[in-house]
């Protein structure tokens, strides 16, 4: 048998939202120059040309919801690109490779079973908004784990979804 060898890159792509509450406009973000704020700095150098050399459909990823909805909102192209990078392996392969994660890259051992909880299901909730099926797997922040997240976990994925 050939001996073969197989390389998984999984990225993690998230922004904290950066709006002004009070204005919903993102500031002027000295540091983030030539570009006016961190979102636009980062999808000018990391989103928008992975997406178009097509690398989403070649890594495992997972987009955070707070990135997803500023993406949907500022960048639909490449947001659909990325989008449809995971329906195309979903297609190909009988597997997506984009994952969900906890909604606000909360560290999930460092709460309330009940807060785990929510993080997980408004997670899975909005990934399947997004991607239009279930996440087959959950980033987990700092990838900090415990055992009461893996039971969190097993539970909301063998419940039934209404």
């Amino acid at each position: 048998m050939p001996n073969r060898h197989s390389l998984c890159v999984h990225a993690h792509f998230y922004q904290p939202t950066r709006e002004d509450p009070f204005t919903g406009i993102i500031p002027i973000e000295q540091g983030a120059h030539p570009y006016s704020n961190w979102n636009e700095r980062i999808y000018q150098t990391c989103y928008k040309p992975n997406a178009e050399l097509g690398n989403f459909a070649r890594i495992s990823f997972n987009i955070g919801p707070t990135l997803s909805k500023w993406l949907r909102q500022n960048h639909t192209g490449v947001f659909e690109k990325i989008v449809l990078s995971d329906r195309q392996n979903l297609e190909r392969f009988g597997v997506g490779n984009a994952m969900a994660q906890p909604y606000h890259h909360t560290i999930l051992p460092l709460g309330k079973r009940r807060d785990k909880q929510t993080q997980i299901r408004w997670g899975i909730y909005e990934f399947e908004q997004t991607f239009k099926h279930k996440p087959q797997g959950m980033w987990l922040p700092e990838t900090a784990v415990d055992q009461e997240t893996l039971e969190v976990l097993v539970l909301i994925r063998t419940k039934p979804t209404r």
